[in-house]
């Protein structure tokens, strides 16, 4: 493995986590896919090594959000039951797709958002 392209898709999806909530997988599991294989075998790897790897990630992004004030507690406390479950279920659902279909949902979303924030307020 080359622990440079490895060590420069952290850093992206990092700056690109805290920056905007982002990285885990539109940044970190298109990369890996496509510079870490091997040894990212399929989108199905590429998404739990990616989940691993925003835990530590999401916390210190959380932290410094916090000390910035743009934590809206309230809010993550409403999200967070849901947000459990369907991590579960779509994680469980993974174990029911065929990785080149997981890989053709995952583009398409990434198109409906992409369009979603460039020509919607």
């Amino acid at each position: 493995m080359d622990y440079g392209t490895a060590a420069l898709i952290g850093l992206i999806s990092g700056i690109a986590s805290g920056l905007f909530g982002v990285g885990g997988g539109i940044v970190m599991v298109p990369a890996m896919i496509y510079f870490l294989s091997p040894p990212i075998r399929d989108i199905k790897q590429a998404v739990g090594t990616s989940l691993l790897v925003i835990i530590p990630t999401a916390v210190v992004g959380t932290a410094k959000h916090w000390i910035q004030g743009n934590v809206e507690w309230r809010t993550a406390l409403a999200l967070f039951p849901t947000a459990l479950i369907g991590g579960y279920l779509g994680a469980w659902l993974t174990t029911q797709l065929p990785a080149e279909d997981l890989k053709r949902l995952f583009g398409g979303f990434l198109i409906l958002v992409g369009l979603r924030l460039l020509l919607l307020k």
